[in-house]
Parts: C-alpha cells; sequence; structure tokens
C-alpha cells in the first residue's frame, strides 16, 4: 500500500537500508515475491515491556488501575539487568512478528531495588538495547523522569525507588551518558505530573532539547482530580504552563480531557498516543480520538502493558469505540487508522513509515488467505487482520519474518523461557 494507495505488482529496491526504488506494475523478475498486501513498517509508540509478564494474570480479581499497578511493581521488583534483557528481547521479538519495526520504550525502571544504582547507571536501559537490537527492531529509548508518589509530592513507595534517580538534576546527569547509534533513538518521557513536581517539569525539557518527549497524561480521574486541587490546573495546562508540549512532545492515553484541553494540544502540535486495549483492561476509559483529530492533534498508537501485542487490534479498538460511544461507523478511515499505526516521527523516526524512495526500507507483508482476511478488500485490511496475519518484516532493508517466524526461532518459546 503506497502513499497514493493500494497498487498492484510493487517492485521494491533497497540499498544501505533505504528505498531506491518502488515501481508499481513490474515484472517480477528475480525479485522474492510477497505475499499479499505490503504495509510500511509498524510503529509501537507505547511499550513497557515488562509489563508483558501482567499478561492474563490480573483479570480474577477485578479491582482497578491503581491495584493493578500494585501487581505491577511486584513485577519491576523481581528484574535485574539480564533478566530485564531476556523478558525485553523475547518481547521485542513479539513485536516484529505482529510487523512493528520502530518501539518507543518508555523506561521508568532503571535502579536496583531499594533504589540503589549499578555499577552502570544506565544498565536497565542498556539491556533494553540490546534487546531490541537482536530482535531487529529500532529503539526510541524514552528515559522516564519520576521523583515523586504523587501531584502533592507524595514520598516514593519501597518500589517507586527504582525508578527514581532522587532529583532531577541527577536524573539529567544520568540521561547525558546515552547516545544515539544505529537503530537506536533517545528521547526522555516525564512519568506523569504525579511523579514529576511543577518545579522540575521545565529541567526535563531542557534536557530533551529537541528530542522526543514522551508523557502520561490524564490516564484516571483521580490524576486530573489532584492536579486540578493542588495546582489549580489540569495536567494539559500544566505541561503547557512548563512548556512541555510541542511538535517533539506525544501525550500518552489523553482519556480525561476537556475541549480546552484538546485545543492546547492542537494548538502546540503535540501528538497523543492512544493504547486502546490496556484502556479496556485497566477500566480507563475511551480517549476523545475524533475530537482530537478533529482539531488537527496528530495520532498514534501503542500497546502500552501488552495486553496485546497487535497493532491491527488497536486500530480496531479505536474504531470500534468512536462507533460504540458515538453511534456512528467509519469515525476513522483505514487510511486515517493507518496513519496512526505508522507514526514513527513521533519516536524520532520521520524518514521510516512510508513505502517511497528515500525513506527507511522497512515493510510488512500481510497475507490475504487466511481465516481472519480471505476475501476482503485489501484497502480495508487494518479493519479485518490481525498480528497473526503478518507473513514478511523487513528492518532497513533486513528481512526479521518470514513466513510468520522470527530469526530468533520459536518466540512463543523464548517467552515460556522467561515467563514462567
Amino acid at each position: 500500500m503506497l502513499p497514493s494507495g493500494l497498487a498492484r505488482n510493487v517492485l521494491f529496491e533497497e540499498s544501505d537500508g533505504r528505498f531506491t526504488g518502488v515501481t508499481p506494475d513490474s515484472e517480477p523478475g528475480e525479485a522474492a515475491p510477497l505475499p499479499g498486501v505490503v504495509l510500511p513498517g509498524l510503529a509501537n509508540c507505547h511499550s513497557h515491556a515488562f509489563h508483558r509478564a501482567l499478561r492474563g494474570r490480573t483479570h480474577d480479581r477485578g479491582g482497578s488501575f491503581w491495584t493493578w499497578r500494585e501487581t505491577m511493581y511486584e513485577v519491576a521488583a523481581r528484574l535485574d539487568p539480564e533478566s530485564y534483557y531476556t523478558l525485553a528481547r523475547a518481547v521485542y521479538a513479539e513485536m516484529a512478528l505482529a510487523g512493528i519495526t520502530s518501539v518507543g520504550e518508555f523506561h521508568y525502571l532503571h535502579q536496583a531495588p531499594g533504589g540503589r544504582g549499578y555499577d552502570d547507571p544506565n544498565a536497565m536501559g542498556v539491556a533494553l538495547i540490546a534487546a531490541a537490537h537482536d530482535a531487529g527492531i529500532r529503539l526510541t529509548l524514552l528515559d522516564a523522569c519520576y521523583l515523586t508518589g504523587g501531584v502533592a509530592g507524595e514520598p516514593l513507595s519501597d518500589v517507586q525507588r527504582r525508578f527514581s534517580d532522587g532529583d532531577v538534576d541527577a536524573w539529567g546527569r544520568r540521561v547525558a551518558e546515552l547516545h544515539d547509534a544505529p537503530g537506536v533513538r533517545h528521547g526522555v518521557a516525564i512519568h506523569s505530573v504525579r511523579a514529576v513536581p511543577r518545579a522540575a517539569l521545565p529541567t526535563v525539557v531542557a534536557v530533551a532539547d529537541g528530542r522526543p518527549v514522551h508523557v502520561h497524561v490524564s490516564e484516571q480521574p483521580a490524576e486530573n482530580e489532584a492536579c486540578l486541587a493542588t495546582c489549580g490546573l489540569t495536567p494539559t495546562q500544566l505541561l503547557g504552563e512548563a512548556g512541555a508540549l510541542g511538535p517533539t512532545t506525544t501525550a500518552v492515553h489523553a482519556v480525561h480531557l476537556d475541549n480546552a484541553d484538546i485545543d492546547l494540544l492542537a494548538a502546540a502540535g503535540t501528538t497523543v498516543c492512544i493504547c486502546p486495549a490496556t484502556e479496556h483492561d485497566l477500566a480507563d476509559g475511551i480517549a476523545p480520538a475524533a475530537e482530537l483529530r478533529a482539531a488537527g492533534v496528530p495520532l498514534s498508537l501503542g500497546s502500552d502493558q501488552h495486553v496485546v501485542i497487535d497493532l491491527f487490534r488497536e486500530a480496531q479498538l479505536l474504531e470500534g469505540d468512536q462507533r460504540a460511544g458515538w453511534l456512528q461507523r467509519g469515525r476513522f478511515s483505514p487510511a486515517q487508522l493507518g496513519t496512526a499505526m505508522t507514526a514513527h516521527a513521533s519516536l524520532g523516526w520521520a524518514d521510516a513509515g512510508r513505502l517511497e524512495v528515500g525513506a527507511r526500507a522497512d515493510l510488512v507483508a500481510v497475507r490475504l488467505d487466511t481465516v481472519r482476511t480471505a476475501g476482503i478488500d485489501a484497502s480495508q485490511v487494518v479493519l479485518a487482520a490481525s498480528a497473526a496475519d503478518v507473513d514478511t518484516v523487513v528492518v532497513d532493508g533486513t528481512e526479521i519474518v518470514r513466513g510468520g517466524e522470527h530469526r530468533l526461532g520459536d518466540v512463543g518459546e523464548l517467552l515460556m523461557e522467561v515467563l514462567t
């Protein structure tokens, strides 16, 4: 599927990881055939790799986002750089199988238990970088500042000390030791207005210095209520006051926004990353996606806590929520959903996500002969397919998935080894 829409018999040529030719109506010659419909590489714009350990383990007692968070803390307490690498490598390989070629890892698990630093202060981040490299996908490491346990400056819990550098300047010094490399970009994250005090927000923006900035925003009503009570502002307004909004910023979730928040995000050119499967799982609510789009806010998608790793499913939930909530079909067209699924620019990879000459040579071949896709209109593949229909994935000209198999072998087995 090219920027202009569907085309047939497209010949893709690449050199040094870039497309040098994208030619429709070509004779195949000696080129390797690809099955089905070919899409640009997908961008998973919000991931917490270690949350994958929670899949299928948190549903038996109901509860809320806040009770789920306690279970997540228990998982975080058990990880070290070696086990984090092993888990993340399998999770990123699962992403590759789903057609994801870039991932934004919202990274806040920095320290050893109790807040003690590792000999290498970035050992946990280095583990994530190695994991993504071995799985074959690009990584934007969004290093999160995390300083307090609530908007009013509540102290950190024992587990939360693993997330914190103590103060914003210490966080900035550690982040300064991280450098971009082939397949790796570094950005920063404001964990939330709960975790970064008002006075520290401008320092985080200064450390970012034009790199991607991601932040959890208004995922729960309680966050809004606490922010209004403490600061007299919504989380979006507080971030705007600090200069944290802009075209390099992505607000994650953004479920509980008012009209003024939407206008503020639009005026700043801030992207919103919606994670529908997670927002369903945690009973967060439904983001005002169509209203954001109508205001001109760019949208992206993420798998967040990895209830599923399937951006087709995330896109289908996005549109399905809008249909159910507003009693109207087609709130998002397949093309608009495809744009959200390939929003690499919000991760600092503006040269990815397009099947055109000069772009990064990423592509995803989706089969059209499975029980899910047989007989569909190929232009509507994003509303019919699943991750299981992905056959081939190429990242920067290198094939990492063929015939639905990852180059590392059986990814289910890799996950079982670390999760059981």
